[in-house]
Order: C-alpha cells, then sequence, then structure tokens
C-alpha cells in the first residue's frame, strides 16, 4: 500500500460534543499522530482503537462516535501499512457507510471527507477498494457541506495533487492552510498546516 502512509494524517474535525466521551479520542488521536515517534505510533492507535470503538459501542446512536472509530481505525492502518491495514480500512469504511445513513452531516459533513480520503489512497481491485472516481465524488459532497473547513480543503486538494491537477491542487490547499482555528485543536491544527506546507512545496 504505497499510498497508505498517507492514512495517517486523516481528519482532525472540530469537537462537536464537549462531553467525556469524544473529547478525549480526538486529543489522544493528536497526541498519537503529532507527538509519537514512528515505532510507537502503531501501538497508540491500536490502543485507542478500542477505546474509540467501545465508545461508539456503548453509544449507538452517537453519529461523532461513530465517526471518530472509523478515523483512528483508518489512521491506525495507515500506520500499520502494508497488506495487514486492508482489513481496518475495509472496517473503516463499513463505519462511515453507515454514518452516512445516520447522518450524513455530522461533524460537518466529516463522513464524506474521511470515506473520500479512503478511496483515492487505498489499492485499486484486485488488492483493495480504491476508486479515484468515487473518491472525488465524496469529497466534492464533502466541500458542499463544508467549503471553508481545513480538513475537506487539505483532502480535495491531496486529492488533486495525486490527479496531476496542480492548479487545482493549490488552491484548494492554500485555502486549507486559510481556514480558521479550531479551538480545542490546536495540537491537530499545527499538525495539519505542517501537511498543507509540504503538499505545498511539491508545487
Amino acid at each position: 500500500m504505497n499510498k497508505a502512509m498517507l492514512l495517517i494524517t486523516l481528519l482532525t474535525v472540530p469537537l462537536a460534543h464537549a462531553d467525556d466521551r469524544l473529547e478525549p479520542i480526538q486529543h489522544q488521536w493528536a497526541e498519537c499522530q503529532y507527538r509519537m515517534a514512528d515505532a510507537e505510533r502503531e501501538a497508540c492507535l491500536n490502543s485507542l482503537s478500542i477505546k474509540a470503538d467501545l465508545a461508539s459501542g456503548a453509544n449507538p446512536t452517537r453519529t461523532d462516535l461513530l465517526i471518530w472509530s472509523a478515523i483512528v481505525k483508518s489512521t491506525w492502518a495507515g500506520a500499520k501499512g502494508g497488506l495487514g491495514a486492508l482489513k481496518l480500512v475495509k472496517d473503516a469504511r463499513r463505519r462511515l457507510e453507515k454514518a452516512l445513513t445516520m447522518d450524513d452531516r455530522a461533524l460537518d459533513g466529516s463522513a464524506y471527507t474521511s470515506l473520500g480520503s479512503l478511496y483515492y489512497q487505498v489499492p485499486g481491485w484486485p488488492v483493495g477498494f480504491g476508486d479515484d472516481d468515487k473518491a472525488g465524488e465524496l469529497l466534492r459532497q464533502a466541500l458542499t457541506i463544508n467549503p471553508d473547513g481545513m480538513d475537506p480543503n487539505f483532502f480535495y486538494g491531496d486529492f488533486m495533487l495525486d490527479q496531476g491537477h496542480k492548479a487545482e491542487a493549490r488552491r484548494y490547499l492554500e485555502k486549507a492552510l486559510q481556514a480558521p482555528p479550531r479551538p480545542g485543536r490546536e495540537l491537530a491544527d499545527a499538525g495539519r498546516r505542517k501537511e498543507i506546507e509540504a503538499r505545498l512545496g511539491k508545487l
């Protein structure tokens, strides 16, 4: 999975519930992603995935927790890499598809962003389920719901870069860089901006 490592940068959406369930998951995700050494990241995300799945399972009507259980699992897949990550991304896809049936606008439509990013980063058939056409469709839907968000613009810009559309990539990446800060997400925002700047550096 040549693109698998990009999965570790998946979504840092804003807090939707300042409670004792979602916020700790988001906080620990940022710690795993941006403060752990590579050798420690997979174990950190493995542990967090268990917690996120338990939180989601205990609150089946909470679409936000379901989305985040998928985000953590996708991130873990990126840290794990290789064919062993495919089972994780397939589980993440299932969770995101379920979230879309529950409330497709939850967390500003982030299920569309997460699912779209999976479709362009996961290998296509016969290895995986990757599909660039499907990815573009989902990512554009995310932008319809949240046109000024950091993550929808980042992932669509990265998708455009992946497709070789440099002018479009620059436009969306620069818009992502200009997105307003998200309260409580300082570490995640800082990490995302570094990723945006790295993509812009390629252009």
